[in-house]
């Protein structure tokens, strides 16, 4: 049985936006892990098109459209971290920053995840009687979205 923790994920902000929608596009970018985060959700899921004719026997037909992502994750408000910075000021802006959720470090050949240039679309601040402050953070691709994988090359 093969399995991998999801505490050995990593996410990473970039310091410059992805420039093509391809490898070489998410490895010129300087990445820097984002510790910062608690739990981490990639949804992806496509738009549907009917395409039921009369042809079908009476059966529904769907095809598969545009694809779409969400990461979702919260953040330990932390105004000295360089993460919920960079995420705070994305938002905060109204501006694109680029992010990569993979399911161990950048540089282990395997690695894979999904790569983008994201609009963060909610920040929400949580401030629990008896806990840390937290920040729920989602973030949808806006340009040159992939799922990225670490080929070693």
């Amino acid at each position: 049985m093969s399995y991998i923790l999801g505490m050995n994920a990593k996410a990473y902000f970039g310091d410059a936006l992805i420039a093509a929608a391809d490898e070489a596009g998410v490895e010129a970018v300087n990445w820097t892990e984002m510790s910062n985060i608690q739990d981490l959700d990639i949804g992806m899921e496509t738009g549907e098109a009917n395409v039921t004719t009369r042809a079908n026997s009476g059966w529904e037909q769907t095809a598969a459209t545009l694809k779409k992502g969400t990461l979702t994750f919260n953040m330990i408000f932390d105004n000295g971290d360089a993460g919920f910075t960079a995420i705070q000021t994305a938002f905060m802006a109204a501006a694109e920053i680029s992010l990569l959720a993979l399911t161990g470090d950048q540089t282990v050949t395997g690695t894979e995840g999904l790569a983008s240039n994201f609009t963060i679309t909610n920040w929400s601040q949580s401030q629990p009687l008896e806990e840390a402050i937290k920040v729920a953070v989602t973030a949808k691709p806006s340009s040159f979205t992939l799922w990225y994988e670490q080929t070693g090359a």
